[in-house]
């Protein structure tokens, strides 16, 4: 039985997760795997949860494609597991620069639909793209920095395992985008 204190947690992520782009199950089901010792069913996580098995698969699989989770399976158990990526917040952070280069992309777009906007508007779009072009640098760069630091100072045997896991079942998905 989850304690008051996972109860709060779970909330506030659904929270903070809705207030950023994603559900608030979603949410609520990354504060779940967060804190659970064990990769869960579907089953249990709904039950926990109090929330339908459908919206948990829905959820589960976008934070798997957004590679914040990973799927596994057990010998002779048809069912999927679900436990948080070992680097989780590296592919959140992956994810957020991929959006912003969405937006950097339909900004230059415009510049090229419309080549002639006043003055203001080719201001603010050039500074859009500026600070799309250092932010997006800056993050690449750290999680570039943060892997091989990561990768330096892991376990190897742990490492492997996670890769495993992430393997069984479905894989991350092979190429994410990566501005710079």
């Amino acid at each position: 039985m989850p304690s008051r204190d996972h109860d709060w947690f779970v909330g506030e992520m659904g929270l903070t997760f809705e207030a950023d782009g994603f559900t608030r199950i979603g949410g609520r089901l990354f504060g779940h795997l967060l804190l659970a010792d064990r990769p869960l069913s579907l089953d249990e996580i709904a039950e926990t949860l109090r929330v339908s098995k459908a919206s948990v698969s829905t959820d589960a699989r976008r934070l798997f494609e957004k590679g914040v989770v990973i799927r596994s399976g057990k010998p002779g158990d048809r069912r999927d597991y679900w436990q948080i990526a070992p680097d989780f917040f590296a592919s959140l952070m992956e994810y957020r620069v991929e959006r912003w280069r969405r937006l950097n992309m339909v900004v230059g777009e415009l510049k090229r639909r419309s080549p002639a906007p006043s003055a203001a508007v080719r201001a603010r779009l050039r500074y859009m793209e500026d600070v799309y072009a250092y932010i997006s640098s800056r993050v690449d760069d750290a999680l570039d920095s943060w892997r091989s630091r990561h990768v330096r100072n892991a376990p190897r045997t742990s490492l492997r395992k996670a890769r495993g896991r992430a393997s069984n079942g479905a894989s991350k998905p092979a190429a994410r985008s990566r501005a710079r």
